[in-house]
């Protein structure tokens, strides 16, 4: 009994390791933006902490939001990525919000490493556009 137990065991490290590897506070490459990953229940979730344009104006609202009873709430704290799943690979079946255009996107992520993350979002694919995100320490 002993030995399944700690088969187990064996087994499901890798997997904690893996799903815990995207958590923490990620650089996008554009605008300087800096991204806190968390635990959202069994998922995780993205809140836009910074970037250039909040760093100037941190009042910024969401002006852009295909939803016009949106564009009111603040850019600074807003959740951009939620609802994933988990593979034990990476993170799937997500999505990811681009207040650049006020629209979400189908996601996924991918640690790479211990420092770095593949964000990939999707129109539909093939229409997808990924970018590597560089952990904050």
């Amino acid at each position: 009994m002993l030995t399944i137990l700690l088969a187990a065991a064996v087994v499901a490290a890798p997997q904690a390791q893996t799903q815990d590897a995207a958590l923490g506070r990620w650089k996008a490459e554009t605008k300087n933006g800096i991204v806190e990953i968390s635990r959202c229940g069994d998922s995780i979730c993205g809140r836009l902490l910074t970037s250039d344009h909040l760093r100037t104006d941190p009042t910024l609202k969401d002006v852009k939001n295909s939803n016009a009873a949106l564009r009111d709430r603040p850019l600074k704290g807003l959740q951009i990525l939620g609802g994933f799943k988990s593979n034990g690979k990476e993170w799937v079946d997500g999505t990811i919000y681009n207040a650049d255009d006020g629209k979400t996107y189908n996601a996924k992520v991918t640690p790479v490493g211990a420092d770095k993350l593949k964000v990939r979002g999707c129109v539909f694919v093939p229409l997808c556009k990924t970018q590597t995100w560089t952990r904050v320490r």
